[in-house]
């Protein structure tokens, strides 16, 4: 009898909707369920992009910490930037909990990139600034913006702006 009794909880761990990483599908779908079109005008064409936004606090302290899945035409928007608005403010990041390299791209009010910190270092903690207030930060996959000749001044637009 006792046997029964250990088997029923683990039989319903593997069903998809108990057990702990009936969450992490959630968590997924919710941030696929909040991604918007992207795109970065450069000088050899426009780039396009699907990116997840982080709008409240809590989405941008978390950012793509412990994401190894991110997809060449992914990334995370920080907007607004500071979380819930106001004025533009100088901005600082870091890659603590974050196993993947990232390009951290930080962006003006007008849409025009400030600054781009190329391949950010996995599970650094030195903070990494934009030099001067933005609007925005969008995190791309590790060397993406090399790859795609992204530079300064660009402009960046996307759903919603």
């Amino acid at each position: 009898m006792k046997f029964r009794y250990v088997l029923l909880p683990l039989a319903l761990c593997v069903l998809p909707t108990a057990c702990s990483q009936s969450g992490t599908a959630s968590a997924n779908s919710d941030s696929a369920a909040k991604t918007i079109a992207l795109t970065v005008a450069s000088s050899n064409g426009v780039h396009s992009f699907q990116v997840e936004v982080a709008s409240t606090s809590t989405e941008q302290e978390k950012g793509l910490m412990f994401r190894t899945d991110i997809a060449d035409n992914g990334g995370m928007l920080f907007w607004p930037y500071p979380a819930g608005g106001g004025a533009p403010k100088e901005a600082s990041f870091w890659m603590k909990n974050t196993p993947s390299p990232l390009d951290i791209i930080f962006i003006r009010p007008n849409g025009t990139i400030a600054r781009i910190a190329e391949n950010a270092i996995p599970e650094d903690e030195t903070p990494i600034s934009s030099g001067e207030p933005v609007g925005a930060v969008l995190e791309l996959k590790g060397g993406r913006s090399a790859e795609l000749e992204i530079a300064e001044g660009d402009k960046v637009t996307w759903t919603g702006k």
